[in-house]
């Protein structure tokens, strides 16, 4: 329950400081910059699935469902699902299980000043995107190395933050400079880590103000290393 209102809090949150620091600073240059480089086309390893209709039309709902062509539909859409993330959660499945294994507590403890709480919810917020963009896994990879995180002592707030940062991990960054270029994908970068860290201090504040932080720490699943 608390992960789950807090990406939905974090969540509303953080479109609502992306909206104000875009209208604060994204030029109509910048963006006539982003839609000059995204119309020359450039397709990266989903968009070409990305662009097949198979929306099915005739008949009511049901009919269409259950008919060979809805089958067939329903199939290709799941296959192109499970080859667009089968990486990523392999990836954050392993990376997981590997920081988990060969990295003891003490240097998370260390690393996230677990053992001074003051300092911990200041840097967590800004350490967590920094984390998750060298993670190389995305949204639906990086819950397993969230956990490890908050076993390793990040405070809440980083977790938030490390978690909404799988929009600016390296292989999304280099879409964003394909797609648009270099200095837009800069701007990118620093105003959804801007986005993400504020969002960490701000569902940390709240949610430390109504007492349901969570304070177990305990992550039965990886809890034994290699000894």
């Amino acid at each position: 329950m608390a992960i789950h209102s807090r990406r939905v809090f974090g969540g509303i949150v953080m479109v609502l400081l992306i909206g104000l620091i875009f209208r604060l600073t994204l030029t109509p240059k910048l963006v006539e910059l982003a839609r000059s480089n995204a119309n020359k086309g450039l397709l990266d390893r989903m968009e070409d699935h990305a662009a097949m209709d198979m929306s099915l039309s005739g008949g009511s709902f049901f009919s269409r469902l259950f008919s060979s062509r809805g089958f067939t539909a329903v199939s290709n859409v799941f296959v192109m699902d499970r080859a667009s993330v089968w990486v990523d959660i392999t990836l954050g499945l392993l990376i997981a299980g590997a920081l988990a294994a060969w990295v003891p507590d003490s240097f998370w403890n260390a690393f996230f000043f677990s053992n001074n709480p003051t300092i911990s919810k200041i840097i967590g917020p800004l350490v967590g995107p920094l984390v998750a963009i060298v993670s190389f896994v995305c949204s639906v990879g990086n819950v397993p190395l969230a956990a490890v995180l908050w076993k390793g002592g990040i405070s809440f707030g980083g977790v938030v933050s490390f978690i909404f940062a799988d929009l600016i991990i390296l292989q999304r960054l280099d879409i964003y400079r394909k797609y648009y270029g270099w200095k837009v994908m800069r701007y990118i970068l620093i105003t959804f880590y801007i986005t993400m860290a504020a969002a960490g201090y701000i569902v940390e504040l709240v949610f430390g103000a109504l007492g349901i932080i969570p304070t177990n720490r305990i992550v039965t699943a990886i809890t034994e290393g290699i000894s």
